[in-house]
């Protein structure tokens, strides 16, 4: 009998955190993170890492995983979150995984063949050779031409993952972005995938007032921090909303009003992006916290994992 995953996903600012504690605490489950920044330390604040007092409620896991100053991969989160989901089902819990990041998520439950295809370390010199020379946009451009789709979702900074879709390409002739389309589900856990949503507006609204939140909460002082530990803009870790704006403040190139509008215009627009790729999901349920309480919300998960 196979045995039963659950997922919670959803644009930043929907309230998953709140909804997965509340769950994991009446189906004894445990959760895992699965948000592309949690996973580093000292990334507190502009990452929204669940406290203290939730961590002791309910044990979470791969957050504080790694350095800032380390790159990490999604074939890093796989193997990681594969053995946490294995550990939590051999204590007799449910293991629920919790974020806003598809790709990690997908990892888990789809095949990405992607991940395991050739590697091409020569090619990979040539495009480094190339970035430094004439620039990150000029490889996002050679990838724009290949794999348009990948080219949109994949950030010009991004550089590493630029150069892994041209590599895919490369070495296996499909597009990068294609993998996606093409995966099959992972058939080794009973999967319960629900993503949350709530009035556009409202969900802005929402989101712009935790941008002020984080900064009165000690933001600037979190990002001077790994500042003075040495990261930069070029590190994948600093390429995080609300980091990038704020280094970019502390380095006098913008002021403190453009950093806050730029922190809250990223925030609206990753949301907007987080929603297009829930949605598209065949296999994932929506559900509307403008519809159901989250006590709704719970009792409609309960009922379908019972």
């Amino acid at each position: 009998m196979k045995k039963k995953l659950i997922i919670i996903g959803g644009p930043t600012g929907v309230g998953k955190t709140n909804i997965s504690i509340s769950l994991a605490k009446k189906i004894d489950g445990e959760i895992i993170s699965a948000d592309s920044m949690q996973v580093y330390k000292y990334m507190d604040i502009g990452s929204d890492k669940a406290g203290e007092k939730e961590r002791k409620e309910i044990p979470h896991h791969l957050l504080d995983v790694v350095s800032p100053m380390e790159s990490f991969t999604v074939t890093n989160y796989k193997g990681l979150a594969e053995k946490k989901i294995k550990e939590i089902h051999e204590k007799g819990k449910i293991p629920i995984l919790v974020g806003g990041t598809g790709l990690y998520i997908d990892s888990i439950i789809k095949n990405l063949s992607f991940a395991s295809s050739k590697r091409d370390l020569n090619f990979r010199k040539e495009l480094e050779a190339l970035a430094e020379s004439k620039g990150n946009t000029y490889v996002h451009n050679m990838l724009k031409k290949v794999d348009p789709k990948a080219a949109e979702s994949i950030h010009p900074n991004n550089l590493k993952r630029v150069i892994r879709a041209l590599e895919v390409y490369k070495t296996t002739g499909k597009a990068f972005s294609s993998f996606k389309d093409d995966v099959k589900y992972n058939d080794s856990y009973d999967i319960y995938y629900y993503y949350l949503n709530r009035d556009r507006n409202e969900l802005y609204r929402d989101i712009n007032a935790r941008v002020e939140e984080m900064i009165k909460g000690g933001l600037l002082e979190e990002v001077k921090s790994l500042k003075d530990m040495g990261l930069t803009k070029d590190h994948i870790s600093m390429m995080g909303i609300g980091y990038k704006e704020v280094l970019s403040y502390l380095e006098e190139e913008i002021d403190k009003e453009e950093m806050l509008y730029l922190i809250k215009k990223n925030s609206r627009n990753y949301a907007k992006r987080q929603l297009t790729w829930f949605r598209r999901e065949e296999i994932a349920k929506e559900l509307s916290k403008d519809l159901l309480s989250d006590s709704d919300i719970i009792d409609k998960i309960v009922e379908d994992i019972s």
